[in-house]
């Protein structure tokens, strides 16, 4: 059931071990997936020089004290110094057969740990724009392989519930707006955000007031509070209704806004100074991160109290820290925050090091990620220049959706169609985001992103749903049999589509790992693409042998569940007909 590399590598180890001696047992050989064989290792080329051979020699050598009885049929050394494994079909059956009647599809318990995620972070009072998908996306994703592999996940939604904004918020309400108004709906708080904004940027007068009001709510004014939490709760359940659309894992209970953490903020900054690691620059509380500098190398701050009293983001980032790690036990924690942020976590990171609150196992990570651009390679924006809602997005999405299915199944009744098109349309959406390198920019293509061909969320649910009319079609008797039937790999489509459903618990441990949803993806692709040609090629139901034909349905149902989990894991619904 397992990763053919999960049983290859040991056996690669104890083969160098008993070759090369103790100190090369741990050579590292990778085991990559070859147009040759199943399996290509590569180790003799960086071993050879350590012990000084010829790599071919090496190879030669690790070959004589590799025991794979029963698991590989075919050993052979290729190249400068590779070897080649072609894994024998009797245990390549018997695995796949195994993983067929299991539940766990390969996927195998992780060394168990409390896991932070903190993702998605949108500002109270203002609605969700395209901006905010990535986060919310990578974030959900990783939340849910975590989850998959038995770690502890704690969700972590950073709202931005504090500060100037909501002294500008509270003091445009009073100054004559109306708070039932203003809770009605997410659309007229934006708008009565954008007034409060040009009003503070126009006004001094009115800002000097919302300032005034900002150490109102921090100092606990109860009028100045009960108005904030109206912004708060109104946001909060815009922020559901986006969530519940999107699928994502979010609720009211992972909210860990800015304001959880101002109570704490006095403590962080008198323990780091009783701790001797800040220094007052220009009135201003700094630690000094060692090793960051501007270009004119000089040390650069991180302020932890500003001038006038008030904090920044950095005390507030401590202070989580402080909290995660000490209060919820969080040995990994996980920041998916955009890439233009990568200094200020570097530093909040060092700093929150020195000050002993991030200290091994507990180590953090900042989950970088690129731009979405538009056709002119530019930020994405509406055709009239102005930000895309997030709202907005999801409706196009799924009306184009509803058209292409429309177009593909007319036959689909009208409920059915909606409900289809809302996954696609969703899916489309989130597998645009998760199927490229996190790091990189992407230009948004609708046409791209809802292809049935390619690498794509239609593609993939089309695929499932295909596999899933085969049982709707096959014999009941066939079907029924199918879960338990003896996998048989005559033919080497059958072969190849066997090797990737064992791989599938690799992948998810490596989007853990590496913290990449892509590799995901091409995973998901690549059985796809396998499933194809296994199925243009290997007759299924017109198998006129039977045993041959329940063999095929049982990896036919594997494929499928497969695929349906694999898509769950990025957020994404598999339909059962297209």
């Amino acid at each position: 059931m397992a990763d053919p590399r999960k049983t290859l590598e040991p056996r690669f180890e104890a083969a160098l071990r008993a070759a090369f001696g103790e100190e090369h047992a741990k050579a590292d050989p990778v085991l990559r997936r070859s147009d040759r064989a199943d399996f290509q290792a590569d180790v003799a080329l960086s071993l050879a020089k350590k012990v000084k051979k010829a790599p071919r020699d090496v190879a030669q050598e690790l070959v004589k004290h590799l025991d794979l009885e029963g698991i590989v049929e075919k050993i052979e050394v290729a190249g400068p110094g590779f070897v080649n494994l072609t894994l024998s079909p009797s245990w390549l059956a018997r695995e796949a057969m195994a993983l067929a009647k299991g539940a766990s599809l390969g996927i195998e318990p992780a060394s168990k740990e409390t896991v932070v995620v903190d993702y998605s972070s949108p500002n109270a009072a203002k609605e969700m724009h395209v901006g905010h998908i990535r986060s919310t996306v990578i974030g959900d994703a990783l939340a849910r392989v975590l989850d998959a592999l038995g770690h502890d996940v704690v969700r972590q939604n950073h709202l931005g519930d504090w500060g100037t904004p909501f002294g500008m918020l509270v003091e445009h309400l009073l100054d004559g707006g109306d708070v039932e108004a203003a809770a009605a709906s997410i659309g007229d708080l934006d708008e009565f955000y954008r007034a409060a904004r040009q009003k503070f940027e126009s006004d001094e007068t009115f800002a000097e007031r919302s300032r005034a009001r900002v150490v109102l709510l921090q100092s606990g004014d109860e009028r100045t509070l009960a108005l904030w939490k109206t912004f708060i709760e109104t946001s909060k359940r815009y922020f559901g209704r986006v969530y519940a659309r999107l699928g994502i894992l979010l609720d009211d209970d992972d909210v860990r806004g800015e304001s959880f953490y101002n109570p704490m903020l006095p403590r962080v900054v008198a323990d780091l100074e009783a701790l001797g690691l800040t220094e007052v620059s220009d009135g201003a509380v700094c630690m000094f991160p060692e090793g960051f500098t501007n270009k004119e190398g000089q040390r650069l701050p991180l302020i932890v109290r500003k001038q006038d009293g008030g904090y920044g983001y950095a005390a507030t980032d401590l202070a989580a820290i402080r909290y995660r790690t000490g209060e919820l036990g969080a040995t990994r924690i996980l920041y998916v925050v955009g890439a233009p942020q990568q200094q200020h976590f570097a530093m909040v990171f060092s700093a929150a090091r020195t000050a002993g609150w991030l200290k091994e196992p507990a180590r953090a990570e900042h989950v970088a990620f690129g731009s979405i651009l538009g056709p002119d390679k530019k930020m994405f924006k509406t055709r009239a220049g102005g930000t895309v809602k997030l709202a907005e997005l999801v409706d196009e999405a799924i009306q184009r959706a509803s058209a292409a299915v429309l177009e593909k199944n007319p036959e689909l009744d009208e409920a059915t169609r909606a409900e289809v098109a809302r996954m696609i349309g969703v899916g489309a959406l989130k597998y645009v985001d998760l199927s490229s390198d996190r790091i990189k920019d992407y230009i948004f293509d609708w046409d791209r992103m809802l292809a049935f061909e390619g690498n794509t969320a239609p593609y993939l649910q089309y695929a499932h749903a295909r596999i899933r009319s085969i049982f709707r079609r096959g014999d009941a008797a066939d079907t029924s049999a199918a879960a338990t039937a003896e996998i048989v790999l005559g033919e080497p489509a059958e072969r190849a589509l066997a090797l990737e459903l064992l791989a599938f618990g690799g992948a998810v441990a490596s989007v853990a790992d590496s913290l990449q949803p892509h590799r995901l993806c091409t995973y998901l692709y690549t059985l796809a693409s396998k499933f194809t040609q296994f199925y243009e090629s290997c007759p299924v139901l017109k198998s006129e042998d039977v045993a041959v034909r329940r063999s095929r349905l049982a990896l036919a149902d594997l494929t499928a569940r497969t695929l349906a989990k694999g898509l769950e894991l990025l957020g994404i619904e598999a339909p059962e007909q297209m």
